[in-house]
């Protein structure tokens, strides 16, 4: 297979200045329902990069669990390599790869811990064995085999028995705070229509077009 004569003609759709929302939590609200209306698979799903203090970077992908006007909320073990880093520098990007409509949504800003009640009320939302798996996985630590997850889990399963699931103290919540978010259409002829709004001193947005 030929990787250089891999590609793809984007002739979906366009995105013209007259079609933006003046905030762009609002675009993206139009966005992500036509992303999960438009058969992306998990349209919550989110590439985010994270970097070291001395600027070595990670990226995997999470998914959001809530957004407003504040920003984009994921959740994770509070000592895993993503939340490590996030302490040491919380400039991060997010990407949301929407594929199927030939679009993406780039986010850069900061991340910042969520409050405990934010935290509880998403927990409380969780599958019964997804709570048992926060207890279980001491998420990016060095395991020598699974069996030992497996047994975890049943030791978990014993100790909460049928009653509920509290939340870890190493599990929590952080929300990315824009500074930037860029509406990237593909156009055809690699002519993609590309939007970057950037938050004001006022917290206004001001949206300016990009070449692709």
């Amino acid at each position: 297979m030929k990787i250089d004569l891999t590609r793809s003609e984007y002739t979906r759709g366009e995105l013209r200045r007259a079609d933006l929302k003046p905030s762009p939590f609002d675009q993206f609200a139009v966005w992500f329902e036509e992303a999960c209306r438009g058969g992306v698979i998990e349209p919550n799903a989110m590439s985010l990069a994270t970097a070291w203090a001395d600027g070595r970077p990670l990226v995997r992908t999470v998914l959001m669990k809530s957004y407003d006007a504040h920003g984009f909320v994921f959740f994770t073990n509070l000592e895993s390599r993503k939340a490590r880093q996030i302490r040491e520098n919380p400039n991060i990007a997010l990407l949301f790869p929407w594929l199927a409509l030939e679009r993406q949504v780039i986010v850069t800003g900061k991340a910042e811990r969520v409050s405990l009640a934010e935290t509880l009320a998403y927990f409380l939302t969780r599958p019964r064995g997804s709570q048992l798996g926060a207890w279980v996985s001491q998420q990016s630590s060095v395991i020598t085999t699974r069996k030992l997850l497996e047994a975890k889990l049943e030791e978990m399963e014993r100790k909460f028995g049928e009653g509920e699931v509290p939340v870890p103290s190493w599990w929590g919540g952080f929300r990315v705070v824009p500074q930037e978010i860029e509406f990237w259409q593909g156009r055809a002829s690699r002519l993609h229509d590309r939007f970057l709004y950037t938050r004001q001193p006022d917290d206004s947005w001001n949206i300016d077009r990009l070449a692709p």
